[in-house]
């Protein structure tokens, strides 16, 4: 069974910074892209960005700058490190696997998701 685990959430005042990370288990997903989501309270999930097997990342533009998104293929760990927080960016984030070449924005590309991590920012 596959498990994607998000750990990193946390309260942090604007203009700071978190690292989330995003450990699985249950099989190997090294050839599955991988994503970063979040949801708001009364959104709906948007992709934040992600990244293939081979490490080339896909961005939101509007977030490009203060998030980046990496991953360890040899631990099967994909990381989100987001600088500059602003109280926008408060949100569930959730990471997610898909067997598709490029990490797709649509959340139903993805076949395996975690629980998710909670960030708040504050003002």
């Amino acid at each position: 069974q596959v498990q994607l685990v998000e750990s990193g959430g946390g309260s942090v005042q604007a203009g700071g910074s978190l690292r989330l990370s995003c450990a699985t288990s249950g099989r190997t997903l090294s050839n599955y892209a991988m994503g970063w989501f979040r949801q708001a309270p009364g959104k709906e999930r948007e992709f934040v960005m992600g990244i293939n097997r081979d490490g080339v990342t896909y961005y939101t533009d509007s977030l490009k700058d203060r998030f980046t998104i990496s991953r360890d293929n040899a631990k099967i760990t994909l990381y989100l490190q987001m600088n500059n927080l602003k109280p926008e960016d408060t949100a569930v984030y959730y990471c997610a696997a898909s067997p598709g070449v490029v990490p797709s924005p649509r959340p139903a590309q993805y076949v395996y998701w975690g629980q998710g991590t909670r960030v708040t920012v504050s003002s």
